[in-house]
This record gives structure tokens, C-alpha cells and sequence, in this order.
């Protein structure tokens, strides 16, 4: 594992799809950018998706990511909903596999807990953690602030694996 990453993290809608992008240096983080993909309301679904697809692959050629973090949907109660966002959700996981970048999942839960300690943390608890842990960035809405957390929830969790992975298989034995 190289010692600087670039990581982007990746908030799934169909109406805004946020992205938000870091590097990693050892425990060091930095904001690099973020912000979010928006699709037309009044096109089909298919066309939104291919907006959505085009705005993450512009993203992804210009900031070159070294790998991604997407966050898991949840089952809400209006079905048509959940399926949308699911729609949006395989875009955002598509996108980078097809750069030959990998893509790791996070539940809300687990990307909130990271950041802020708390699973159930508010909106406006998630956006003051995030400029606490990445100085300097103002996120231009929700999706982009989301976005950057599921960045900084990878950066961890990645980190703490590949150590494990040292400690455990440092002889050179194979998973």
C-alpha cells in the first residue's frame, strides 16, 4: 500500500449524488475537493442515471482516486424510493470498478459512528466533525458533506485493516 492515497467517498441519489474527495498520509487526512452530481427531475430515469455516470466519470478522470467508498442503502418505507436510490447507488459503484478502482461499502451507521461516535449522529453534528477533521473544506451541500465522511470513515477502516494484515501475514504467508 502506497504511503499517500487518494480516496473518494461517494454519497448515492438519484436527485444528487455527492462526492467528496481526501488524502490519506499515515493518520494525516486532507480535503482535495467535493461536491455533488445533480440530475434533471423531469428526464427519464435512464437519462438521469447517464448524468449521474458522466458527472462521477469526469470526476474520477480529474482527480485520479486511488480507491472508493460507497454508502450502503437503507430500506426506507416507500419502495419506489429505495429503488431509486438503488439505481443510483449501482452508478456509484460501477463507476469506479470500471477505472479498475476498488470499492469498499459503509452503512450510514458505521460512516456516522467513525466520525462523529455516535451511530445516530444529526446532519449538523456530521458537517461540524467533518470540518473539524478536514480544516479548511466547506462542503457546498448535504450530499458533499456525506460524502466526505464516507471518505474519512474508509480512510480509517482501510488503514486499520491493511495493519492488521501486516501484523498477521507479515512472514509472508497468504490469506
Amino acid at each position: 500500500m502506497k504511503e499517500t492515497r487518494r480516496l473518494i467517498g461517494l454519497d448515492p441519489g438519484l436527485r444528487s449524488t455527492g462526492w467528496g474527495l481526501i488524502e490519506v498520509n499515515g493518520n494525516r487526512l486532507r480535503h482535495i475537493n467535493s461536491g455533488s452530481i445533480s440530475s434533471t427531475a423531469t428526464l427519464q430515469v435512464s437519462k438521469r442515471l447517464q448524468q449521474i455516470h458522466e458527472g462521477l466519470t469526469k470526476v474520477i478522470e480529474s482527480y485520479a482516486p486511488d480507491e472508493a467508498a460507497v454508502e450502503e442503502t437503507f430500506v426506507n418505507k416507500n419502495p419506489s424510493s429505495t429503488l431509486k436510490l438503488g439505481l443510483a447507488r449501482g452508478i456509484a459503484l460501477v463507476v469506479p470498478a470500471l477505472f479498475g478502482i476498488s470499492v469498499a461499502e459503509y452503512s450510514a451507521n458505521k460512516v456516522k459512528k467513525s466520525v462523529v461516535g455516535a451511530g445516530h449522529a444529526s446532519k449538523e453534528q456530521m458537517e461540524l466533525m467533518v470540518k473539524n477533521i478536514l480544516p479548511g473544506c466547506d462542503p457546498e451541500n448535504s450530499d458533499a458533506t456525506d460524502a466526505l465522511a464516507i471518505a474519512i470513515c474508509h480512510a480509517h477502516f482501510s488503514v486499520t485493516s491493511h495493519k492488521w494484515h501486516q501484523k498477521n501475514y507479515s512472514s509472508g504467508d497468504k490469506l
